[in-house]
């Protein structure tokens, strides 16, 4: 089965929308301006993307670290050493100005469903797990160019 479950497709597509949102209010200066006034200027444009983009990089290594777990040996250390990346790329490459950040936060993504696919061929994660990956790292990574690009 490959169709991916409710709960993690719901869950996934509701852990995009802070992206969404800062791509949103990086294009309309009304809706920047509302936000801004009402929920702080780090909830809009490039700040709130450049945050929540560390900390989802972060969460997933430690969902990589789960997918580990399952591996023995020199595979399961193999698979630790890579769950670690994500995170330590995001503390080490977020900094320098929001294009700058954006746009390793791209190459942090893309480099995150590359570990995704290396660990999905290695049998450690759901049948499904690639199709939602796909779908989630392009929505991510689109809303990332509009605010790297224009």
């Amino acid at each position: 089965m490959r169709r991916i479950p409710l709960a993690p497709l719901t869950l996934g597509l509701a852990g995009v929308i802070p992206f969404l949102w800062g791509a949103l209010t990086y294009v309309n200066a009304d809706l920047a301006l509302w936000t801004t006034e009402t929920l702080g200027p780090r909830f809009a444009g490039p700040y709130v993307q450049l945050y929540y983009g560390a900390i989802i990089l972060s969460f997933m290594s430690g969902v990589l670290w789960g997918f580990a777990t399952k591996a023995e040996g020199g595979r399961a250390a193999t698979g630790y050493v890579l769950s670690v990346i994500p995170a330590l790329w995001a503390f080490f490459m977020t900094g320098g100005g929001p294009v700058s950040a954006g746009t390793n936060l791209i190459f942090g993504f893309v480099g995150l469903l590359a570990l995704d696919f290396a660990f999905f061929r290695w049998g450690l994660t759901p049948v499904w797990w690639m199709h939602l990956r796909l779908l989630l790292t392009a929505i991510v990574v689109s809303c990332l160019a509009m605010t790297v690009m224009f």
